[in-house]
């Protein structure tokens, strides 16, 4: 008997040039949960206004943080597979561990093709975003239920949900940060999440707080919000400094990687910055929980030009936490879910 594992990241050109950067771009920013539009003024807004002028500038992002072995998602993904399927050794149960990313490749597609000619009796899928959000943990099950549709093997799906708050997500984050964290040298530590346009948020909040304002909404999961990304993100970063016994003033939690002109939620990591040097704390060490691996988002837009930020602004360094990628302590917890997954229909997180 075999179970097939699948780990979904979000996506990676498959180089670091302007064609292969615009052709993944098309991908991404077409996915109707990315861009809620309708089709064809999205189709106008990406094709003739987005990535005829971005592919250039993300192209020359990616050729600063390209490793020899590709690009640092895809590598650090694949790294967390192989730990993870390392772990997964049980007698008498073969597990097929496969990864694959939501936009290029390896495709979600050729990874379930790959885990049927295993001849697997079961997969289980596990999406790598730590918070719940439509265009990045909702795109992946769709498009892996559109595909597994397609070949016939749905009907072999398990998907694990996000663990924003799983205590073994939490307790890798603090581990990994004692051990990269020297509170001799930092002043502070910024917690920087992935940012959204508030309007993905306003559907998952009762009527009440779709009165407030989207941006800063809430800090907090409650019955009210239990999909809102902003509070999953706040309850994370919580969780984490409170592992770590860090005061409420030892720590700040902020937004990145805004695109367009439509309201995002806040505050905005460029602001934060800025205003972090203002109040004289110079030093800083930046997290970015919300993703697993490091990436673009992380090696380029934190660790060069959010250091150049901090810096004019009048600090003096900034540390970036490196992601989990494939810390030991985090592969583990991952084949932790996949073996409790696999003994029952239901998967029941800790914590």
């Amino acid at each position: 008997m075999s179970t097939g594992v699948l780990l979904i990241n979000l996506g990676t050109p498959d180089a670091p040039t302007p064609d292969a950067v615009g052709r993944y771009l098309r991908e991404f920013l077409m996915d109707p949960f990315v861009i809620d539009l309708p089709a064809p003024l999205r189709w106008v807004l990406v094709n003739v206004l987005i990535v005829p002028r971005r592919k250039y500038q993300s192209a020359a992002a990616y050729q600063k943080v390209q490793m020899p072995e590709g690009s640092p998602l895809l590598v650090h993904t694949r790294a967390l597979a192989h730990e993870v399927a390392r772990r997964l050794k049980q007698p008498g149960h073969e597990y097929v561990v496969e990864f694959a990313m939501r936009y290029g490749n390896p495709s979600i597609k050729s990874a379930l093709q790959n885990l049927q000619a295993r001849g697997v009796s079961r997969i289980i899928v596990l999406p790598l975003y730590p918070q719940y959000a439509e265009s990045s943990f909702e795109t992946a099950v769709v498009e892996t239920r559109t595909r597994a549709r397609e070949l016939g093997c749905e009907s072999l799906l398990t998907f694990l949900p996000p663990f924003y708050d799983d205590a073994g997500f939490i307790k890798s984050w603090a581990e990994h940060l004692r051990v990269n964290l020297d509170p001799e040298t930092t002043d502070h530590v910024l917690f920087s999440f992935h940012s959204l346009p508030a309007r993905h948020l306003k559907k998952f909040h009762s009527e009440e707080l779709r009165a407030r304002p989207a941006g800063q909404c809430c800090v907090e999961v409650t019955a009210a919000n239990q999909n809102c990304y902003r509070a999953q993100c706040f309850a994370t970063a919580n969780a984490i400094a409170r592992d770590l016994e860090l005061n409420a003033a030892d720590y700040t939690v902020s937004f990145q990687s805004r695109l367009g002109r439509a309201e995002w939620i806040g505050p905005n990591t460029v602001d934060v910055f800025a205003d972090l040097a203002r109040r004289g704390l110079k030093r800083i060490a930046v997290v970015c929980p919300s993703f697993v691996c490091d990436c673009l988002e992380t090696l380029e837009e934190i660790a060069i030009r959010g250091r150049d930020t901090f810096m004019q602004a009048g600090g003096e360094s900034l540390q970036l936490i490196p992601s989990l990628n494939a810390d030991h302590h985090w592969a583990e917890v991952v084949a932790q879910w996949i073996e409790e997954a696999g003994q029952t229909k239901a998967f029941g997180r800790s914590g």
